[in-house]
């Protein structure tokens, strides 16, 4: 299986599906939540987006009701003018990697493969894991490991990887190692090395700026009543998530009217996040750290 898709009933549950809606999968990936989705739909559409080539080329069958579009979810509100679209019932993001990034070792996302450090979800792109580490300047790097990683000694590993790119470029995922041995804990090793990987992909594609372009359009795309869904697997990504969809903003700032009563463009349907449940993750252990947030637009009447 391409990808197995994460809290699947719960998605679909959560968008409240009308027959005749219109319904964005920001993350095409493997298709089952495209599939579950169009399945639901009679006289409705479904815009499926992925910026991997191997998504795309995943792909079964399109129909008049389901369009699948080669692009980042950043650029959504674009394509959705170019398909004469201005406002829909529904959006949702599985904001993981799918299980064919992760088992695809030329990809370079996997600690677990002496691969070349890729990590470009659009391979497209120019920027890879190996350029950030290879020409990055020091403060920059440790700026990557502390933010997008949480890394408790980003500067030492940062200085590691600019003492060992002076005598020998860092290509491959032993490379990396080597370069940062010293710096890796004897416990929670593979939990560091994760950290590392995760820092780098974020930079690579710009993951959390692309989130917030997808947040923001959201706003302006769906109809009043449509809901927001979205699965991250990581602080970083849940905390912008649930700012926006509790503030309006990814700083967490209440904003007030005169009155004193917040103002919103979204309501959130569940005041804490859906995750996996046991069998669930028995089944797919890559749905552990999952966290669904969704949220409803809110109208002129109720932004309080």
């Amino acid at each position: 299986m391409y990808h197995k898709p994460v809290l699947l009933k719960e998605c679909i549950e959560g968008l409240k599906i009308k027959e005749d809606g219109i319904y964005i999968d920001a993350t095409f990936g493997g298709g089952g939540h495209s599939a579950e989705i169009a399945a639901r739909l009679k006289n409705g559409r479904l815009i499926a987006f992925d910026q991997d080539a191997d998504a795309i080329d995943n792909i079964k069958k399109e129909t008049k009701k389901v369009t699948v579009i080669h692009a980042n979810f950043r650029n959504m509100t674009r394509y959705l003018n170019e398909q004469g679209i201005t406002k829909v019932d529904g959006i949702l993001a599985d904001l993981g990697l799918s299980s064919h990034q992760i088992d695809t070792p030329g990809r370079g996302f996997s600690i677990r493969f002496d691969a070349f450090l890729d990590m470009r979800m659009n391979r497209n792109a120019q920027t890879t894991a190996a350029e950030v580490l290879n020409t990055y300047p020091v403060a920059r790097l440790q700026k990557i490991f502390s933010v997008y990683g949480e890394i408790t000694n980003a500067a030492t590993l940062a200085r590691s990887i600019g003492n060992w790119r002076q005598h020998k470029k860092i290509q491959n995922a032993s490379d990396l190692f080597l370069a940062i041995e010293n710096c890796v804990p004897r416990h929670g090793t593979n939990k560091y090395l994760a950290q590392v990987f995760q820092s780098l992909r974020i930079e690579v594609n710009q993951e959390l700026e692309a989130l917030k372009d997808l947040l923001r359009q959201s706003e302006e795309a769906l109809n009043t009543g449509g809901r927001l869904a979205v699965i991250s697997y990581h602080s970083l990504e849940d905390r912008l998530v649930k700012n926006f969809m509790r503030f309006g903003n990814f700083e967490g700032i209440p904003n007030k009217d005169i009155y004193g009563r917040d103002i919103c463009p979204f309501k959130p349907v569940t005041k804490k996040p859906i995750e996996p449940g046991d069998e669930e993750i028995a089944a797919n252990g890559r749905s552990r750290s999952a966290k669904l947030r969704i949220a409803e637009k809110a109208g002129q009447d109720n932004e309080e």
